[in-house]
């Protein structure tokens, strides 16, 4: 069968296809990191002047990220960042439980000393954050903004939560699994997430001990209780995020 060819990357079509590309990419970061919020409009106008492009590639951009599902188009509003039904995010995070109940399995025998202490540094970041204090050394909370999962603007917590989480599929050796991963996590803004830590003071606690309990079976190479422990970390939190989108209608974001 007959395909058309793909364009060069130095052809016209190709620099075209790279520029709507970085557009998109440009425009899911903002949304992810809550800088562009749920429910909010998306003017190809102020895109493009925000981003410094013209009109034609923030347009197709916005048709890639339709597709993608992360914004959809209104009747009388045009594109909005789309709001995520809750049965959505709880079979997003069944499966992501899964994947990273195999990146622990994975990671139990290459699993370090120093990559324990990193996991429990993040975790006390995170501790620390919760409780409003910064860590005894007067800098910056331990593991805050290391890791690549994060966005710039991301909070000292989601950032080290990020780098906890990071850590272990990095060290599972797996780039396909690693990249799985992060696509089921790019399916929702990662700012919703932060905002339910934040206003539940019990889930907060929750997540902490469960990092604990994950570190505590990595450390003793019980891949099969690590696995477990990741699991029902990861569905916990999937369930606290579907709640949250539950007990707000769409009307809040969308008006």
């Amino acid at each position: 069968m007959d395909t058309a060819p793909l364009p060069d990357a130095d052809s016209p079509a190709g620099k075209g296809k790279a520029l709507v590309d970085d557009t998109a990419a440009a425009i899911r970061a903002r949304i992810l990191s809550g800088e562009i919020p749920i429910g909010a409009q998306l003017r190809q106008v102020e895109l493009a002047e925000m981003l410094g492009v013209s009109r034609t590639p923030v347009r197709e951009a916005l048709r890639q990220l339709q597709a993608g599902g992360l914004i959809e188009v209104l009747p009388n509003r045009g594109a909005v960042v789309r709001v995520p039904a809750p049965w959505e995010v709880r079979e997003a995070y069944e499966i992501r439980a899964e994947l990273e109940g195999l990146a622990c399995v994975r990671a139990v025998h290459a699993v370090t000393p120093d990559v324990l202490r990193e996991l429990r540094e993040a975790n006390e970041t995170v501790r620390a954050v919760s409780r409003g204090v910064r860590d005894v050394s007067g800098g910056p909370a331990p593991g805050a903004g290391s890791s690549p999962a994060s966005s710039p603007s991301a909070s000292p917590s989601t950032s080290a939560n990020d780098c906890f989480h990071t850590l272990i599929h990095t060290v599972a050796g797996n780039r396909r699994l690693a990249r799985a991963i992060k696509d089921v996590n790019e399916a929702f803004p990662r700012n919703v997430s932060a905002l339910v830590l934040q206003d539940n003071p019990r889930h907060r606690e929750d997540n902490i001990r469960e990092h604990e309990r994950i570190v505590e079976a990595l450390a003793a190479e019980d891949a099969e209780r690590a696995r477990s422990e990741m699991k029902a970390h990861v569905i916990s939190a999937g369930e606290q995020l579907a709640r949250w989108y539950e007990q707000r209608s769409a009307t809040v974001f969308r008006g």
